[in-house]
């Protein structure tokens, strides 16, 4: 079994089929298929279910996917940190961030990147929730993360705070009370997002307003925070979002008292190379 084949079984996967596969790993698909049936040799059974209309994995091939991925994306970044030690011009760096983080907060950052370091390439890997970006990095996909965790890295820089808001719709007599207490946004309508963090088992939101004493009557669930903020701008209800979520213009107010969450970098290993010049950036 060789890393070549547990790669070309991952983006078979990830692919979800073998002709797009075999045209992202630039190799025909006669030879991509020839390597995964000698992986299958290997391991000892069928990994992959042949469909007509693309791949399914078997039983077999669910347990075998997740060490591949760790595999496959360690020697990656491996092979990245080489190179960046070994003083090597170019190359990739992989940042892996919830939406949020990578649509609010690593922009400018990156835009300063790219007019320091126009010869390294920037791979942003962007995730709905912080468990399925911890996922991501136990699995090697990328060099760096930005976000909420990092108990347990190598590595961990906390980089600042991020402060909650309230996104209110247009005309809303709150604007011009802030701050606001939690209690205040009692029988409101709440625009909920399927980012929302998630405490002993229960949505935070869900939480604090209990302890406000009421409980929040959603009207319109999410999956992103950018698409919340918008329908809360629109007048939909309102939102509880980072305040590097909100665009300008967009009213919002901060709560009293003031919410606040710790924002980590970190990494599966050391910051060396393209990744502790990122780290710079963002404590800058």
């Amino acid at each position: 079994m060789s890393l070549r084949q547990m790669e070309y079984f991952v983006t078979v996967v990830a692919a979800g089929s073998f002709t797009r596969a075999a045209e992202q790993l630039h190799v025909t698909q006669p030879a991509l298929s020839h390597q995964i049936k000698a992986l299958e040799r290997y391991v000892g059974g069928p990994l992959l279910e042949r469909l007509p209309r693309g791949v399914r994995l078997t039983p077999m091939g669910r347990a075998f996917l997740p060490h591949a991925e760790i595999a496959v994306g360690s020697a990656a970044q491996a092979e990245r940190a080489a190179r960046a030690a070994a003083g090597a011009v170019g190359g990739e760096l992989h940042v892996a961030a919830v939406h949020s983080v990578a649509a609010g907060l690593l922009p400018p950052v990156f835009a300063q990147w790219r007019r320091e370091r126009p010869g390294v390439e920037l791979v942003l890997h962007e995730y709905a929730r912080d468990e399925d970006l911890d996922d991501s990095m136990e699995r090697g996909v990328a060099d760096i993360a930005v976000g909420h965790g990092g108990d347990g890295a190598a590595a961990a820089v906390h980089i600042g705070d991020e402060e909650v808001v309230v996104v209110l719709p247009p005309g809303d007599p709150l604007a011009a009370a802030a701050p606001i207490a939690l209690g205040a946004l009692a029988g409101r309508d709440w625009i909920r997002c399927a980012m929302e963090p998630v405490v002993q088992g229960r949505p935070f939101i869900d939480l604090a307003c209990e302890r406000a004493g009421f409980s929040p009557r959603t009207a319109v669930r999410t999956e992103h925070t950018t698409t919340a903020v918008a329908m809360a701008a629109a007048g939909a209800g309102v939102a509880v979002v980072p305040s590097y979520a909100v665009p300008p213009g967009t009213p919002a107010v901060p709560l009293t008292p003031p919410w606040r969450r710790p924002l980590y970098a970190w990494s599966r290993t050391t910051f060396a190379g393209p990744a502790a010049a990122l780290i710079t950036l963002l404590t800058g």
